[in-house]
């Protein structure tokens, strides 16, 4: 099939899914709805589609784009419109996150699945609350119990709706820890010697004042300001 032919029903497949599709069920679901042809669509003709599909949709007059987001293909409203569809649903999408909100969710996203005691652990005070919240935005989700924890404690895990805000595809394609902290790493100015010469010829120093020996002074009755000899000196005259 010529690859103008398959874009269109790539298009409407990942339209109509519910859920967003891999590469691989496109390629299914194309030779399943093609299978009188003898010819089957190839894995490389769509990946050379979804590469076209992409590009066309980064033109400016197109308010939604087909990314690789949650696990697979789909379609998304770009960013600009964020707060235009928030409206339909609830008011609490449009209300920004919490510090410890914030802090909890990054603590889930790098250790799921994790417990809330372990996530109070790391953070020192508690989070029920900012678990509460994070469950509400459907930003998180109970992916299950600790089998191995005394009480079998739930454990949270980031969501399809958590990897569909940050543009990911998956946990992994979260920054990695280190390259976070190299960026905020301040390399140290490095000085040679003969900069460090130069610096000291063209500096001019401040002259050292003469050492001044401690003065014992004290005032007579009628005002007078007089030196008192050290007793010791006395006795050496």
């Amino acid at each position: 099939m010529e690859i103008n032919k398959l874009i269109p029903h790539i298009e409407a497949l990942i339209f109509a899914s519910d859920k967003p599709l891999t590469t691989m069920e496109i390629v299914d679901l194309v030779n399943n709805a093609f299978s009188f042809m003898d010819d089957k669509v190839s894995l490389d003709q769509v990946e050379t589609s979804l590469d076209g599909i992409v590009e066309k949709y980064k033109a400016e007059f197109y308010p939604f784009e087909v990314i690789q987001s949650g696990g697979g293909w789909q379609f998304l409203t770009k960013k600009e419109y964020h707060k235009t569809i928030a409206q339909l649903n609830g008011d609490k999408f449009l209300k920004k996150l919490s510090a410890a909100a914030m802090e909890t969710l990054s603590i889930i996203a790098y250790k799921q699945p994790v417990t809330k005691g372990q996530v109070e652990a790391i953070r020192g005070v508690s989070a029920d609350y900012a678990i509460q919240k994070l469950l509400e935005k459907e930003l998180i989700v109970i992916s299950g119990r600790n089998e191995t924890m005394p009480g079998h404690p739930l454990v949270y895990a980031t969501s399809k709706s958590f990897m569909d805000y940050f543009g990911i595809n998956s946990p992994e394609d979260l920054p990695k820890i280190k390259e976070v902290l190299a960026e905020q790493i301040i390399e140290p100015t490095i000085v040679s010697e003969t900069d460090f010469i130069s610096e000291a010829v063209n500096t001019e120093a401040a002259p050292v004042p003469p050492a001044v020996d401690a003065v014992n002074l004290s005032v007579t009755e009628d005002g007078q300001l007089i030196e008192n000899k050290d007793p010791a000196e006395g006795e050496e005259g």
